[in-house]
């Protein structure tokens, strides 16, 4: 008798704490910011249960707020199956709704990754994008993809382009236009530098050009340019082009030289004065000062040219 009347205090208890569970209304949050573009129960009230995700109305659009009501709350959420709820003493609600802005940069990113995927820009370049309009005051829905390219048409020989972009959020497309500069990283000089500098990578720095101007007047890479001989005293600041280095030389004009023949086993050497300056394995003109008789050879180290092989030119020596 003793255990049946626990077991009947038992069920008692926890039918009240049922009954007390069930009794619980909702209650209002108070001013809400929501993400999507509805507004559930669960966003307007704590406790809501199961209810939590049903829908009661349509959210502002993004970046944008509204005020509820508390007669346009009850309403809606009396429509959804629920009769009763505390106010919290609140007669009315502001709802917000999260949003980003669309800006230029937002859409110049999604057209550089249409253009890598051309391979119309590719490693070491950039763009400018000039638009023919300042882009409209719009704000995206707070998803993953804000906006999206849907037509891109791009003419290289104008560098004008036309596109249009989806934005979440918003019904109506976004159409922009204007202009699209190429920009291509070039090997600039750091500081002046006089005639005959060897370059090393101290006195270079890459900056960005438009592609045009550095395919007409042509374009070297840093690796190009390493170890490479100035033409000519050049300022800071300059672009270099291919006409302005050259191979070192390892010959000047008038130097004395060693003169090499070598012909199988057989290695004569003599001495001479150039008659030009060379680069690595350029020609050179070699005056034998013993026999007044020209040499023709090519340098081949600091000093030292080597004589093309022949009888004339073993006489000569």
């Amino acid at each position: 008798m003793f255990a049946s009347l626990l077991k009947r205090t038992g069920i008692a208890i926890v039918l009240g704490a049922l009954a007390g569970a069930a009794q619980a209304e909702p209650m209002l949050r108070g001013d809400v910011t929501v993400n999507a573009a509805i507004v559930t129960v669960g966003d307007l009230f704590d406790g809501a249960g199961l209810m939590a995700e049903t829908a009661v109305f349509r959210a502002p659009a993004p970046g944008t707020s509204g005020i509820l009501s508390l007669q346009d709350i009850a309403s809606a959420v009396q429509a959804a199956g629920i009769e009763t709820f505390e106010p919290a003493g609140f007669d009315r609600i502001r709802v917000a709704r999260v949003g980003i802005d669309v800006r230029q940069e937002m859409l110049s990113d999604l057209i550089a990754q249409d253009l890598q995927s051309r391979g119309i820009l590719t490693a070491g370049m950039d763009m400018d994008i000039a638009l023919d309009a300042p882009l409209p005051d719009l704000i995206a829905a707070n998803t993953e993809t804000p906006a999206a390219l849907t037509i891109l048409r791009y003419m290289p020989g104008s560098s004008s382009f036309s596109a249009r972009f989806a934005v979440a959020g918003i019904d109506r497309p976004l159409d922009v236009s204007g202009q699209i500069q190429l920009m291509i990283a070039a090997p600039h000089l750091a500081r002046t530098l006089p005639q005959g500098t060897i370059l090393g990578p101290d006195d270079i720095e890459m900056r960005m050009v438009p592609l045009a101007y550095a395919e007409s007047t042509g374009l070297v890479s840093d690796a190009e340019i390493m170890g490479m001989a100035l033409q000519r005293q050049t300022r800071e600041g300059v672009m270099l082009k291919p006409s302005d280095i050259a191979a070192p030389e390892i010959i000047s004009r008038n130097d004395s030289v060693t003169v090499v023949f070598q012909q199988g086993a057989l290695t004569l050497t003599t001495t001479g004065k150039a008659l030009n300056s060379a680069s690595l394995s350029q020609p050179v003109s070699v005056l034998n000062t013993m026999t007044n008789k020209v040499l023709q050879g090519v340098a081949t180290q600091n000093g030292t040219v080597t004589v093309y092989s022949g009888p004339q030119q073993l006489a000569g020596l």
